[in-house]
């Protein structure tokens, strides 16, 4: 028998990715990173003990954009353990809307507005992976498959 001090379980975390209904091509909030890894990311962060998934996407899109959202669907869950090499996490993605002028805050070093042909290339974690997912949902209804 295994001591359950030695018992380890992924960390539940979600990405938010945010798109600004009230603009042109509806573009994509996202957020340079203040703390490692460097680069562009979408928001998101840990979820916090006794919080539902939902608030936490909420929560972490109004402390990193300064942005209300409207969570509309949930992209799909994100579990491959070598998506954070910090520690294994599992992301649930939600798609979410948003007005305003988002505002880089937490752990967000700046905020950028980005459409499907301006997207950065240094993107951390797994996240060119959820945006060529998202990308491709929002373009041509088709899900991303469950791998």
């Amino acid at each position: 028998m295994t001591s359950s001090n030695n018992y380890r379980n992924p960390v539940p975390t979600v990405d938010i990715i945010i798109a600004l209904c009230d603009r042109p091509h509806q573009p994509i909030v996202l957020i340079e990173r203040k703390n490692p890894p460097h680069g562009w990311a979408i928001a998101g962060g840990f979820v916090d003990y006794g919080e539902r998934l939902e608030d936490a996407a909420r929560r972490e899109a109004i402390e990193e954009t300064g942005l209300q959202v409207q969570l509309i669907d949930l992209l799909g869950i994100y579990s491959d353990p070598s998506r954070d090499h910090r520690l294994h996490t599992i992301s649930a993605v939600y798609m979410a809307e948003a007005v305003g002028e988002p505002q880089a805050d937490d752990d967000a070093k700046a905020v950028g507005i980005f459409t499907a042909w301006e997207m950065p290339s240094a993107l951390c974690f797994d996240h060119a992976q959820i945006l060529q997912d998202y990308w491709r949902y929002r373009t041509y209804g088709i899900r991303p498959p469950i791998n």
